[in-house]
């Protein structure tokens, strides 16, 4: 008895734990203002029961110098677009920059976790919330992770939450 009690509760535990990892989202919500972040979107599954077989990303106008991880078995391309207004970084003014990263191609099982990867600069503007907005194309279906909360909501409120990144003090001494 006691050992079913302790399954059931394993699974209760699991049960609990599962919509943390219900939708596409950022491995660290929080970093620093003015750094170079390492973004890792996490994909927990497909699209009921089928595989994801293309992640899409886009990056927030604020973010600068975006470049993706090769990923094996997968081809990777990025979209450059001009800025709305241009950007001071590093001591050079940037008018163009990556807009968009997709990995494609690849075959992501429903049953599989995975990660895709990419760096990028962080605006100086502690407490300023970035959101990635995601689609994510199975074989079957597509789902957008791309509802951004108004103001005074949180991504519990939206149905399918961007990615989000919460921009927190700079760090001293540099990056």
């Amino acid at each position: 008895m006691r050992r079913f009690l302790l399954a059931a509760a394993a699974g209760a535990a699991a049960a609990i734990a599962t919509p943390a990892l219900a939708h596409v989202e950022l491995e660290s919500a929080t970093a620093p203002a003015g750094s170079t972040y390492k973004a890792v979107l996490t994909v927990p599954h497909g699209c009921t029961g089928s595989p994801t077989v293309a992640i899409r990303v886009q990056i927030p106008e604020e973010v600068v110098g975006s470049k993706p991880m090769p990923k094996p078995g997968w081809k990777v391309t990025t979209t450059v677009r001009k800025l709305a207004k241009p950007i001071e970084h590093e001591g050079a003014t940037i008018i163009e920059d990556v807009r968009e990263i997709d990995w494609s191609g690849g075959n992501l099982p429903d049953s599989f976790y995975d990660e895709f990867v990419f760096v990028a600069a962080l605006p100086d503007d502690p407490g300023k919330v970035l959101h990635f907005p995601v689609i994510q194309e199975c074989a079957k279906g597509t789902v957008r992770w791309i509802d951004v909360p108004a103001p005074g909501q949180s991504e519990a409120d939206v149905k399918a939450p961007a990615p989000s990144l919460t921009l927190g003090p700079k760090q001293a001494g540099g990056e």
